[in-house]
């Protein structure tokens, strides 16, 4: 199965490592938490702390991602939370509404392309909502469409940020460090190596 592949790659990638999933109940989602021992984590501090490296450290972050691919769901849950995260997963927007009615996480990480209820649907009704229920979520979109039109629609429905699929995991940790963190104006964030600057 899926998850006891992931969970063996945790232990044998990264040595000692641990992987857990919970979940309150069903269509509530999945939790992900993984444990690295002190000295592998000690190995990957930067010896550097600069803005582009803190942004990669998620500890404590909790992030929801909602898309109608299970495999996906489990992509995007590994990577963050390797970088620390606590990562719930849940596959529909329905089934998101009802979990952000019980819980408001730091950031939304959503596929707009789901069938019922699509991810521009979602956001907008999220966006409906007072601060206090989690109206300002602060939400990046992922689809396999990367048109300019495509962006512009996502930030028009209430995303701050777009990503497209297939995206690498430097990209994704990236994009959540500068949307908790903003260093420059403008919503859109565009995904560059390192040595190039960003594009906001």
């Amino acid at each position: 199965m899926k998850s006891d592949a992931t969970g063996k790659f945790v232990s044998n990638e990264l040595h000692g490592g641990t992987v857990q999933v919970s979940s309150p109940g069903e269509n509530l989602g999945a939790t992900f938490t993984v444990r690295l021992p002190l000295n592998f984590v000690a190995k990957e501090q930067p010896s550097h702390d600069s803005p582009s490296e803190s942004m990669t450290n998620l500890t404590g972050i909790q992030i929801l991602v909602v898309d109608d691919d299970a495999d996906m769901r489990e992509l995007a849950a590994f990577i963050l939370t390797e970088f620390g995260a606590q990562v719930t997963t849940i596959a529909s927007a329905v089934e998101a509404l009802t979990f952000l009615n019980q819980s408001i996480p730091d950031v939304l990480l959503c596929d707009v392309a789901m069938p019922g209820m699509d991810g521009y649907s979602l956001i907008q009704q999220i966006r409906k909502w007072t601060p206090q229920k989690g109206g300002g979520i602060p939400a990046i979109a992922i689809t396999a469409y990367a048109g300019e039109i495509n962006q512009q629609q996502a930030f028009a429905a209430g995303f701050q940020m777009h990503i497209s699929k297939p995206f690498e995991p430097e990209e994704l940790v990236e994009a959540i460090g500068q949307l908790l963190h903003p260093i420059g104006q403008g919503k859109s964030f565009k995904y560059q190596s390192e040595s190039t600057p960003h594009t906001c």
